[in-house]
Protein backbone atom coordinates (compact mmCIF):
# COMPACT_ATOMS: atom_id res chain seq x y z
CA UNK A 1 0.00 0.00 0.00
CA UNK A 2 1.36 3.48 -0.88
CA UNK A 3 1.92 6.28 1.89
CA UNK A 4 -0.78 8.04 2.39
CA UNK A 5 -1.28 11.59 0.79
CA UNK A 6 -2.24 14.01 3.72
CA UNK A 7 -2.28 13.83 7.23
CA UNK A 8 -5.72 14.88 8.96
CA UNK A 9 -5.37 15.71 12.37
CA UNK A 10 -8.00 16.50 15.16
CA UNK A 11 -7.90 19.06 17.46
CA UNK A 12 -8.67 18.70 21.41
CA UNK A 13 -6.85 16.13 22.82
CA UNK A 14 -4.28 15.58 20.16
CA UNK A 15 -2.99 18.63 19.42
CA UNK A 16 -4.12 20.68 22.56
CA UNK A 17 -5.24 19.68 25.57
CA UNK A 18 -8.03 21.78 27.22
CA UNK A 19 -10.13 22.09 30.75
CA UNK A 20 -13.66 23.78 30.78
CA UNK A 21 -13.58 23.98 34.08
CA UNK A 22 -10.92 26.54 33.80
CA UNK A 23 -13.43 28.51 32.37
CA UNK A 24 -15.91 27.53 34.88
CA UNK A 25 -13.07 29.15 37.82
CA UNK A 26 -12.69 31.92 35.63
CA UNK A 27 -16.03 33.55 34.92
CA UNK A 28 -17.51 31.96 38.31
CA UNK A 29 -16.91 35.29 40.34
CA UNK A 30 -18.90 37.36 37.48
CA UNK A 31 -21.77 34.89 37.72
CA UNK A 32 -24.99 34.42 39.86
CA UNK A 33 -24.75 30.31 40.24
CA UNK A 34 -22.05 27.68 41.23
CA UNK A 35 -18.98 27.13 39.41
CA UNK A 36 -19.52 23.49 38.98
CA UNK A 37 -23.06 24.43 37.29
CA UNK A 38 -21.19 26.70 34.96
CA UNK A 39 -19.04 23.75 33.69
CA UNK A 40 -22.34 21.56 33.33
CA UNK A 41 -23.82 24.59 31.35
CA UNK A 42 -20.15 24.71 29.14
CA UNK A 43 -18.69 21.29 29.35
CA UNK A 44 -19.57 18.84 26.45
CA UNK A 45 -23.19 20.14 27.47
CA UNK A 46 -26.56 20.67 24.80
CA UNK A 47 -26.03 24.42 24.72
CA UNK A 48 -21.93 23.77 23.54
CA UNK A 49 -23.35 21.03 20.91
CA UNK A 50 -25.58 23.51 19.51
CA UNK A 51 -23.10 26.45 19.12
CA UNK A 52 -19.95 24.07 17.64
CA UNK A 53 -22.49 22.47 15.43
CA UNK A 54 -23.05 25.93 14.03
CA UNK A 55 -26.89 26.41 15.03
CA UNK A 56 -25.90 29.69 17.52
CA UNK A 57 -23.68 32.45 16.52
CA UNK A 58 -21.48 33.47 19.12
CA UNK A 59 -23.64 36.48 20.04
CA UNK A 60 -26.71 33.95 20.92
CA UNK A 61 -24.21 31.41 22.40
CA UNK A 62 -23.12 34.23 24.59
CA UNK A 63 -27.13 35.54 25.59
CA UNK A 64 -27.60 31.95 26.40
CA UNK A 65 -24.99 31.61 29.03
CA UNK A 66 -25.74 35.41 29.81
CA UNK A 67 -29.13 34.22 30.88
CA UNK A 68 -28.22 30.71 32.14
CA UNK A 69 -25.62 31.85 34.52
CA UNK A 70 -25.89 35.58 35.02
CA UNK A 71 -22.67 36.50 33.42
CA UNK A 72 -22.30 40.17 34.19
CA UNK A 73 -19.27 40.97 32.03
CA UNK A 74 -19.77 41.71 28.02
CA UNK A 75 -18.89 39.71 25.36
CA UNK A 76 -15.12 40.46 24.80
CA UNK A 77 -14.64 39.71 28.85
CA UNK A 78 -16.68 36.53 28.29
CA UNK A 79 -14.54 35.98 24.73
CA UNK A 80 -11.11 36.22 26.72
CA UNK A 81 -12.18 33.64 29.45
CA UNK A 82 -13.87 31.58 27.48
CA UNK A 83 -11.26 30.71 24.93
CA UNK A 84 -8.40 30.96 26.70
CA UNK A 85 -8.40 26.74 28.20
CA UNK A 86 -6.33 25.07 26.48
CA UNK A 87 -2.28 23.83 26.40
CA UNK A 88 0.06 22.33 23.93
CA UNK A 89 0.60 18.98 23.48
CA UNK A 90 4.40 19.11 22.56
CA UNK A 91 5.24 15.75 21.43
CA UNK A 92 2.20 15.96 18.77
CA UNK A 93 2.77 19.63 17.85
CA UNK A 94 6.65 18.49 17.04
CA UNK A 95 5.66 15.25 14.97
CA UNK A 96 3.29 18.21 13.02
CA UNK A 97 6.33 19.84 12.91
CA UNK A 98 7.93 16.91 11.59
CA UNK A 99 5.85 16.46 8.14
CA UNK A 100 5.56 19.57 7.26
CA UNK A 101 9.09 18.86 6.81
CA UNK A 102 9.01 16.27 4.53
CA UNK A 103 6.50 19.03 2.69
CA UNK A 104 3.35 16.54 3.43
CA UNK A 105 0.46 18.51 3.49
CA UNK A 106 -1.55 18.51 6.58
CA UNK A 107 -5.41 19.60 7.99
CA UNK A 108 -7.15 20.35 11.20
CA UNK A 109 -10.50 18.65 10.98
CA UNK A 110 -12.58 19.88 14.64
CA UNK A 111 -15.37 19.49 16.74
CA UNK A 112 -15.21 23.31 17.74
CA UNK A 113 -16.21 26.66 17.72
CA UNK A 114 -15.44 30.45 16.88
CA UNK A 115 -14.24 31.78 20.32
CA UNK A 116 -11.91 28.45 20.62
CA UNK A 117 -10.75 29.25 17.06
CA UNK A 118 -10.16 32.74 17.63
CA UNK A 119 -8.19 31.88 20.81
CA UNK A 120 -5.90 29.50 19.37
CA UNK A 121 -5.50 31.16 16.27
CA UNK A 122 -3.61 34.60 18.46
CA UNK A 123 -1.86 31.78 21.02
CA UNK A 124 -0.52 28.98 18.83
CA UNK A 125 2.33 29.54 16.45
CA UNK A 126 1.95 26.43 14.66
CA UNK A 127 -2.26 26.40 14.34
CA UNK A 128 -1.19 28.93 11.07
CA UNK A 129 0.82 25.79 9.46
CA UNK A 130 -2.08 23.37 8.20
CA UNK A 131 -3.07 23.37 4.73
CA UNK A 132 -6.38 23.69 5.25
CA UNK A 133 -9.27 23.75 8.41
CA UNK A 134 -12.70 21.90 8.56
CA UNK A 135 -14.32 23.17 11.77
CA UNK A 136 -18.15 21.76 12.63
CA UNK A 137 -19.34 25.40 13.77
CA UNK A 138 -18.43 26.34 9.88
CA UNK A 139 -20.37 23.30 8.40
CA UNK A 140 -23.49 22.91 10.25
CA UNK A 141 -22.33 19.35 11.28
CA UNK A 142 -20.11 17.55 13.41
CA UNK A 143 -18.36 14.41 13.88
CA UNK A 144 -19.00 11.75 12.98
CA UNK A 145 -21.80 12.24 10.79
CA UNK A 146 -20.85 11.73 7.47
CA UNK A 147 -21.40 15.28 6.09
CA UNK A 148 -18.35 16.64 8.01
CA UNK A 149 -16.12 13.77 6.50
CA UNK A 150 -16.98 15.17 3.06
CA UNK A 151 -16.19 18.31 3.82
CA UNK A 152 -12.62 16.76 4.92
CA UNK A 153 -12.73 14.81 1.26
CA UNK A 154 -13.30 18.53 -0.77
CA UNK A 155 -10.89 20.12 1.21
CA UNK A 156 -8.16 17.75 0.96
CA UNK A 157 -8.40 16.81 -2.67
CA UNK A 158 -8.01 13.15 -1.22
CA UNK A 159 -10.21 10.28 -0.46
CA UNK A 160 -9.55 6.80 0.87
CA UNK A 161 -6.56 5.58 2.15
CA UNK A 162 -4.59 8.67 0.54
CA UNK A 163 -6.12 10.54 4.33
CA UNK A 164 -3.83 9.14 7.43
CA UNK A 165 -6.21 10.45 9.97
CA UNK A 166 -6.20 11.32 13.78
CA UNK A 167 -8.41 11.06 16.11
CA UNK A 168 -8.50 10.31 20.27
CA UNK A 169 -12.70 9.56 20.22
CA UNK A 170 -13.27 5.85 18.72
CA UNK A 171 -16.64 6.85 17.21
CA UNK A 172 -15.02 9.72 15.42
CA UNK A 173 -12.22 6.93 14.04
CA UNK A 174 -14.70 4.49 12.64
CA UNK A 175 -16.67 6.71 10.55
CA UNK A 176 -13.15 7.36 8.96
CA UNK A 177 -12.81 3.52 8.66
CA UNK A 178 -15.99 3.15 7.28
CA UNK A 179 -15.06 5.90 4.47
CA UNK A 180 -11.76 4.09 3.81
CA UNK A 181 -9.67 6.19 5.61
CA UNK A 182 -6.48 5.09 7.06
CA UNK A 183 -7.52 6.02 10.90
CA UNK A 184 -5.33 5.51 14.30
CA UNK A 185 -7.06 6.02 17.55
CA UNK A 186 -4.33 8.68 19.33
CA UNK A 187 -4.27 7.64 22.84
CA UNK A 188 -0.29 8.67 23.35
CA UNK A 189 1.79 10.18 20.92
CA UNK A 190 4.48 7.82 21.05
CA UNK A 191 1.70 5.27 19.60
CA UNK A 192 0.53 7.67 17.19
CA UNK A 193 3.96 8.58 16.00
CA UNK A 194 4.37 4.66 15.32
CA UNK A 195 1.41 4.62 13.37
CA UNK A 196 2.79 7.40 11.26
CA UNK A 197 5.72 6.13 10.88
CA UNK A 198 4.06 2.79 10.28
CA UNK A 199 2.32 4.31 7.36
CA UNK A 200 5.63 5.45 5.54
CA UNK A 201 5.16 8.82 6.57
CA UNK A 202 8.50 9.43 9.07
Amino acid sequence: MNPPKVVVFDLGKVLLDFDYTITARKIFARCRVPAHDIVKLINQSPLLLRYESGALTTEEFFAEIKSAAGFSGDLDEFSELFGNIFSPIEPMIELHATLRGRSIPTFIFSNTNELAVRDIRARFPFFQNFDGYVFSYEHGSMKPEAKLYQAVERVTGRRESEILYLDDRPENVAAGVARGWRAVLHETPDQSKAEVSQAGLL
